[in-house]
């Protein structure tokens, strides 16, 4: 087997196949030669998942390889869309280093595109300017088909947006890395998305104007206020030397200089401190943002930094007089011509939740609504980078079953570093970056495949890992573009940015809706679609019984592994308590300080360790439920899972099916040929409706187990807290023990029935939403004739060409 072969099966994510395709002896012509060899490639790749990404990643190299044998200029925009580590000449690079010039922008590489791509922004407007004619024409008299009509077309209008996270320290290169991928080389000045501990920053495309803007959103007054109160009263209990201590020293002399010291709460929420900053006392969420513009984006950032920044040591920032960043939930900067984040927004994450109740909570939103997480790091120490893995393990759970990412990309920056090397000609410098990089690889996967319970979550084939160089895209001294990998996070986003996929839902939509106004324009073959809709009905009756029976299954496969859950956690929650009451490290008067803060925080402590600054969480709610989610993580993720191939209820909504699809290419059906087309897409888009809401609410489903826990656990808090004066230590840990003990036997079997409660809910709601919907569907379109409908055929023919033509490069990308 040569070279080419394996660097594309590693490229590709499929390296535990290369001794297979080793075995049969594959060379890179041979390689070529497996496109539409289907049972040869089954042979070679059992899994299906595996199977599927190989035949989609050929096909796309094989089009590609095409289209530079058939036009050799666009070999360097092409050669981006599939990078290879295959050995290219570093002279590639160079030349097309010199064909860009010294301009600052870095335009993204040209996506590979399907036939007729090109003209998908086109194809939408057209189509949705004549969907807005069709509205006009429905006639405005109110009755059940016009109405179903009108909201059908509104519902046509959908905004889909992916998010991606990104964790990773400061000086781990995410703004360089964000810059290269974005094609702006200096737009995000180093360390404005590595701000202080607690604020969340997204950065997304401007779609309004060709300005950068930056909107900040503050914590309330209220959160503000009680923050004071306990950085005041018990906060500060422990000196100088206790890293809590020197946090809360920090933020209130951020805000207050040395105001702080001498006042009391009350004193320090007085307006004058918040002169400049008016909008943090509005109680109106909208109004509590502030928003920032600039002409030039040095500007931009240079009023930011007051936002975001904790230990500035710059001179600009220094000039500063006092620092808003500890009000700060959240800030949104918005980046001109950035089409990769048209409809992608990155979000730079705190390592893990905080104190503060808002934050904490949009900490956990934003994680669960992450349908990718990038994990940056340095590439010198990335296998070993406590951290960064500390960060997976504590955000597992958010971001799998809790949440609906399907993707982990650990990306190694700084990749270009070849101090080491011992040939330091260019291409022995080249050569030894990409072996060390491949070893990076190699370390880091070591090191994911030994995290058992992030693997309860995330498989092998979702962790990927990319080792990148900013300095290197943009400079291509000793790599060329693709060896830097970067390339391959610009498709990445563009795929999730697929602009085809929004024009082809749109269109088919469309297609559905024109067919049914046409169809119900046309009089008689009532007893055609009298029986048509007895099929019909007995069809949804049957398959209605399929999607009943699995959830059935699943309800009692939940239940039975709850049982076990609440048996271990009865036996082991004293114990587990008494740990945490009694713990080793801690002396009494130290330990007092941090059980003050526990009960005051309802169970959730966070705190930095004296020997590092890295945050450490504790949730000692988390902890005593955590036997009864172990209990049902594995049939979880099989019920839920977030891989995008895969569907809900182990796949049965997804197969669910009116069998419209076959029944309108038989010609015995042909008079109802237009109403089965728009049952057909109204099938489609329901499924895909109903799988939306199944992923938000299966996140509520998955939490209640803790939230369940943390609302028994809340008494013991709040008793906790009033405690206080001679042995209140002692007290306060024998109110939390004595809690625990008297409510262990109900608390756990409550949380499973909450569980299993909104688990039959949402069963109950999706068969009652895909029963109802799909009845009022076949009710409209064969039992209605349309009095007035206006007549569409012209509109129909022209949807109908755009919708083929989309269907048809779709299927050629598949």
């Amino acid at each position: 087997m040569d070279d080419f072969v394996r660097d594309k099966l590693t490229e590709w994510g499929l390296r535990e196949w290369i001794e297979k395709f080793k075995e049969e002896g594959f060379t890179k012509e041979s390689f070529f030669s497996l496109e539409d060899q289907n049972e040869e490639i089954e042979k070679l790749i059992p899994k299906i998942g595996p199977r599927c990404i190989f035949k989609r990643r050929l096909k796309l190299l094989m089009i590609y390889k095409e289209q530079n044998t058939a036009n050799p200029d666009t070999a360097d925009a092409s050669a981006q869309v599939i990078p290879s580590t295959s050995g290219r000449s570093n002279e590639v690079g160079k030349r097309k280093s010199d064909l860009q010039g010294e301009s600052n922008q870095q335009q993204p590489p040209t996506k590979k595109r399907r036939p007729g791509s090109y003209s998908e922004k086109k194809t939408l407007t057209k189509v949705k300017d004549i969907m807005r004619r069709v509205l006009q024409r429905i006639p405005p008299e109110k009755n059940n088909l016009n109405d179903f009509l009108r909201r059908k077309i509104h519902d046509l209008e959908t905004e889909e947006r992916e998010v991606v996270g990104v964790f990773g320290k400061t000086g781990a290169g995410k703004s360089s890395l964000i810059n290269a991928i974005i094609g702006l080389k200096n737009f995000l000045p180093s360390g404005s998305v590595s701000a202080c501990t607690s604020v969340l920053i997204k950065v997304e495309a401007n779609m309004q104007n060709q300005k950068g803007e930056a909107i900040v959103e503050f914590i309330t007054k209220e959160e503000w206020r009680d923050e004071l109160w306990f950085s005041k009263n018990f906060g500060l209990e422990n000196g100088e030397d206790d890293t809590e201590h020197r946090d809360i020293v920090e933020k209130l002399s951020a805000l207050y200089g040395e105001d702080w010291k001498e006042k009391s709460p009350d004193d320090l929420m007085d307006g004058k401190y918040f002169k400049k900053i008016p909008e943090f006392l509005q109680s109106n969420e909208e109004l509590r943002k502030k928003i920032l513009t600039a002409d030039e984006d040095e500007e931009l950032f240079e009023k930011l930094i007051r936002y975001t920044r904790s230990n500035p040591d710059d001179a600009v920032a220094q000039g500063t007089r006092r620092w808003y960043w500890p009000l700060v939930k959240c800030v949104t900067i918005k980046v001109p011509d950035a089409d990769l984040l048209k409809h992608v927004t990155l979000v730079d994450l705190p390592g893990n939740g905080d104190s503060n109740k808002s934050r904490d909570n949009m900490w956990k939103t934003v994680v669960g609504s992450c349908s990718t997480i990038w994990i940056v790091t340095d590439i010198n120490r990335a296998a070993s980078d406590k951290e960064a893995w500390d960060i997976l393990k504590d955000a597992c759970s958010y971001m799998g079953n809790g949440g609906q990412c399907n993707e982990i990309h650990f990306i190694c920056t700084k990749s270009d570093g070849h101090s080491d090397a011992k040939d330091t000609s260019e291409a022995g410098i080249r050569d030894f970056i990409l072996k060390r990089n491949q070893q990076a690889k190699d370390k880091v996967m070591k090191e994911f495949n030994q995290l058992k319970e992030v693997k309860k979550h995330f498989s092998e084939e979702s962790f990927k890992v990319f080792t990148v160089s900013s300095v290197e895209f943009l400079n291509q001294k000793y790599l060329n573009q693709e060896e830097t990998e970067i390339p391959k996070l610009q498709e990445f986003l563009q795929e999730l940015n697929d602009c085809h996929k929004e024009t082809l839902n749109y269109v088919s939509g469309a297609h559905g809706i024109l067919s049914l106004i046409q169809g119900a324009s046309r009089r008689g073959r009532a007893e055609k679609k009298k029986a048509v809709c007895t099929i019909l009905e007995t069809k949804m009756k049957d398959e209605l019984q399929k999607v009943r029976k699995q959830m059935e299954e699943t309800y009692e496969d939940f239940e039975k592994c709850l049982n076990d859950g609440v048996e271990e956690s009865e036996k082991s929650c004293e114990r587990f308590i008494n740990f945490v009451l009694n713990p080793k490290s801690k002396s009494g008067s130290g330990f007092h300080k941090t059980l003050k803060y526990l009960v005051e925080h309802n169970g959730i402590y966070n705190a930095k360790t004296t020997k590092s600054k890295k945050k450490r969480k504790q949730n000692l709610n988390m902890e005593l439920s955590s036997f009864l989610t172990q209990s049902i993580d594995e049939i979880f993720k099989e019920t839920f899972p977030n891989e995008v191939n895969c569907g809900p209820f182990k796949g049965k909504l997804n197969s669910f099916s009116l069998g419209t699809k076959e029944m309108k290419m038989e010609p015995e059906y042909e008079d109802v040929k237009l109403q089965l087309e728009f049952l057909n897409a109204e099938e489609d888009k329901m499924k895909k409706k109903l799988i939306k809401v199944i992923r938000e609410r299966k996140k509520r489903i998955y939490s209640s187990l803790m939230t369940t826990v943390e609302e028994s656990m809340q008494k013991c808090y709040d008793d906790a807290k009033v405690i206080s004066g001679t042995n209140s230590l002692n007290n306060m840990r024998e109110t939390i023990r004595k809690h625990v003990q008297d409510s262990k036997n109900i608390m756990f079997k409550n949380a499973k029935k909450v569980m299993l409660n909104q688990l039959r809910d949402l069963m109950k709601d999706m068969l009652e939403d895909l029963t109802e919907t799909m009845q009022e569907s076949i009710d409209l379109s064969l039992k209605t004739d349309g009095d007035s409908i206006p007549d569409v055929t012209v509109e129909l023919g022209m949807v109908k060409n755009h919708h083929e033509e989309l269907k048809g490069s779709a299927e050629e990308d598949q």
